[in-house]
């Protein structure tokens, strides 16, 4: 018996469920016609390219330290360029921020660790990955121009100076820039290191990107059968490499040696805090000192070397954190190089202090001059506490130094001062403030750091490798001290002499030598990266100005160059430009 309710649903239940693939078959007919084919093909292109933005993302992550495995860097250019290849600009830049992401995110982790602030780490790491978008987008309108269409084998070099354009400018601006993971550090046991005297990280960087460019030359032409041109890319990427291995280091004028003691001293746990966790890192540091003298000929050591917040309670006005200083000084007989804190009225300074046993603290001390914004200063504080309350945890802001980042120690046996560089911790990234301390006579780079709170992250590992590319780029020893790890000492060409654990008490003794003269990257400056920007101002300039791609391309889902003739059979194949190449 029918009722009055199923009446009233019979018609509901009969009604044909309206899903995508019915609707799609209605716009298009019974049939699945060429749209619906074209949708799928759209479809799967997006996750493809997603795939392989994710893939040039974790390449490039695999190059740095970690597991340091370089030549995935290339590789992962390579992938983020086919990721990118016919894509409208904001397609690209969404498929570059992806690949982005995932090589920043696992990249910058230290960064939760050392704050506990997850938003802040997704900002910074979101932030960085955007130089990857900017680059996209930069790319895919540089390369509508038929200069660089017609003309493949330019094309690893124009993506090269875009790369490098955006690399400088994120390695200095907003807020006087954050060029960690710049390509270049991720060569620090490449052969392109080689490279990095004869033109710093904007010549290294570059080399990176061209050879990704070759490669990606090669797959897309073996993926058409072009051998020859697959071989000419492949040859062109040997080449390349080969030239790199056997570009010699740099000539420059031995200036003796120095004897120099490094003292890696420890943190506590976190039972101790405050005033009471200071003195104890600074009673470590001065036993390792005292170890130090014991395991080697005191009397003949020239310089001994303390970390980055070896004394967070100032010697200078604290008597009893002077005396302890003054101990270690006498034990070894030489100057010590001391790590403290220097309270203002409206900041602290970050400072490097010379003390010996007979002056005790010199007038000779260099302030760090980069403070880290947002870990050692906070920016607009008022207006960042109201949408956190994790800037409170920085409660007094670090002011920047001033003057050359040089200190002179006497050193008796060779009757002259030695000038060292020195840079403080996340100074070791930047370009400039090594440079001028070096054009200023600094004959050996001097990095203290204080990595205790970053934990066993990369955080270290790959301080430590900016580190070696900074003794390649300048032609000087380099020794990194820190209060946990990694210690280091670096020959003037980048090689690792000698390091220490994460989290342990540590120390040796090394003659390192002493170079003057310069490099050519220190002679050209920022030169290399500013002729980068210029370049690629102009270029995207022109891009802009002369309009979209050939008529023959038009516009699908997702932003995909798919041609006319694919679009009618449904095939859902990306079509080769007319000339082979990145561009399209």
């Amino acid at each position: 018996m029918t009722t009055a309710t199923d009446l009233e649903d019979a018609p509901r239940a009969a009604a044909p469920r309206l899903t995508l693939v019915a609707l799609l078959q209605r716009r298009g007919g019974t049939r699945r016609g060429p749209r619906h084919h074209a949708l799928r093909a759209g479809a799967r292109a997006v996750l493809f390219r997603a795939t392989l933005a994710g893939a040039a993302g974790l390449a490039i992550g695999a190059a740095f330290p970690g597991r340091s495995w370089w030549p995935l860097a290339s590789i992962g250019v390579a992938l983020l360029l086919a990721a990118v290849h016919g894509c409208r600009p904001t397609w690209a830049a969404s498929t570059a921020l992806l690949a982005g992401s995932v090589f920043f995110l696992p990249h910058l982790w230290w960064a939760v660790v050392a704050s506990g602030s997850v938003l802040g780490w997704i900002v910074l790491a979101l932030a960085q990955a955007s130089s990857w978008a900017v680059f996209a987008v930069s790319w895919v309108v540089v390369a509508r121009l038929r200069p660089v269409r017609t003309h493949p084998g330019a094309q690893p070099w124009v993506a090269a100076v875009l790369w490098v354009a955006f690399e400088q400018l994120r390695a200095q601006w907003p807020l006087g820039g954050f060029p960690w993971a710049l390509l270049a550090y991720s060569q620090s046991e490449s052969p392109l290191l080689r490279l990095a005297p004869w033109g710093g990280s904007a010549l290294v960087s570059a080399m990176v990107v061209v050879l990704g460019g070759y490669l990606y030359l090669c797959g897309w032409s073996l993926r058409r059968r072009a051998l020859p041109a697959a071989t000419r890319s492949l040859v062109a990427v040997l080449a390349l490499s080969a030239a790199a291995a056997l570009t010699p280091h740099p000539t420059l004028v031995d200036a003796g040696t120095m004897l120099v003691g490094v003292v890696q001293g420890n943190v506590p746990g976190p039972e101790l805090s405050g005033e009471r966790r200071a003195r104890q890192v600074l009673e470590n540091h001065v036993q390792g000192t005292r170890a130090l003298a014991e395991e080697s000929s005191a009397a003949e050591l020239d310089l001994v070397l303390w970390p980055e917040s070896s004394t967070d309670i100032d010697p200078r006005r604290d008597a009893a954190a002077a005396r302890r200083v003054q101990a270690a000084a006498l034990a070894v007989q030489a100057p010590i190089a001391v790590g403290t804190q220097r309270y203002v009225a409206d900041g602290r300074y970050n400072e490097y202090v010379l003390w010996s046993a007979q002056e005790g603290a010199s007038p000779q001390v260099y302030a760090k001059q980069r403070p880290v914004p947002f870990g050692e200063y906070i920016p607009a504080r008022a207006w960042i506490r109201r949408l956190t309350a994790a800037v409170d945890q920085v409660t007094v802001d670090m002011l920047p130094g001033e003057g050359t980042a040089t200190l002179e120690v006497p050193v008796p046996r060779l009757a002259r001062a030695v000038p060292l560089a020195v840079g403080i911790c996340f100074e070791v990234a930047f370009d400039e403030p090594l440079r001028d301390a070096v054009r200023d006579g600094g004959e050996l780079i001097v990095i203290p750091t204080n990595n205790a709170s970053f934990g066993y992250t990369q955080e270290a590992s790959q301080q430590l490798a900016m580190g070696r590319f900074q003794a390649a780029q300048h032609g000087r020893a380099l020794v990194q001290v820190s209060t946990v790890g990694h210690s280091a000492v670096i020959s003037p060409e980048g090689d690792l002499l000698w390091s220490s654990g994460l989290f342990t008490s540590d120390r040796t003794v090394m003659q390192v030598p002493l170079r003057t003269g310069l490099t050519l990257a220190d002679r050209l400056g920022a030169l290399p990266g500013r002729t980068a920007v210029g370049a690629a101002v102009a270029l995207l300039a022109v891009g802009v100005l002369t309009g979209g791609p050939p008529r023959r391309q038009r516009r699908t889902l997702r932003g995909c160059t798919w041609s006319t003739r694919a679009r009618a059979e449904g095939a859902g194949a990306v079509h080769s430009a007319p000339t082979e190449g990145l561009a399209r």
